[in-house]
């Protein structure tokens, strides 16, 4: 049971960092002048899709936003937790990236 808890954990911090990568990659994408939004939502799809799977790239999304007067991109991931057999509930995941846009 305890090699399961721990395989368990370890697929979770696998998704997890996946996701957190492929969404900052899609920001810095998303903040770049010669760049939309979209285009950043279009690479973190590209990038979570060719590591994971289809279904965590189901719920992308990119917005502009203001923090401590820096505009930023900020790319969002919603995806569900993997789990190992039928063991707890599946549950989401949501991870953010951000970068500062460059048309400032």
């Amino acid at each position: 049971m305890l090699f399961v808890a721990v395989l368990q954990l370890a697929l979770v911090l696998h998704v997890r960092t996946t996701l957190v990568d492929a969404a900052a990659e899609g920001a810095r994408l998303a903040a770049r002048a010669d760049s939309r939004a979209q285009d950043g939502v279009a690479r973190t799809v590209d990038l979570v899709t060719s590591s994971l799977s289809d279904r965590y790239a189901s719920d992308v999304t990119a917005d502009t936003i203001r923090r401590d007067d820096v505009l930023l991109a900020e790319v969002t991931v919603k995806a569900p937790a993997p789990v190992i057999g039928l063991l707890g509930s599946a549950g989401t995941i949501t991870v953010r990236g951000h970068a500062i846009l460059e048309e400032q």
